[in-house]
């Protein structure tokens, strides 16, 4: 199980492209952090999530 954004999800063995493939967040406004680290961008596909990784993926919201 991998820990994102608090709840778990049983998406190990995936990388980060294919795991936010599966979900709605735009990969041009995200930034990806696994186990404190940040993932760039040209990595999500060569990232493998494993076991007990714990991932945030944070949104940027422009405003004005």
């Amino acid at each position: 199980m991998v820990k994102i954004n608090g709840g778990e999800r049983n998406v190990a063995g995936m990388t980060v492209a294919e795991y936010l493939a599966t979900t709605n967040y735009d990969p041009g406004r995200i930034a990806v952090e696994c186990n404190g680290d940040i993932v760039p961008k040209a990595m999500y596909g060569e990232t493998f999530l494993k076991d007990g990784d714990n991932v945030e993926i944070v949104s940027f919201v422009g405003g004005g």
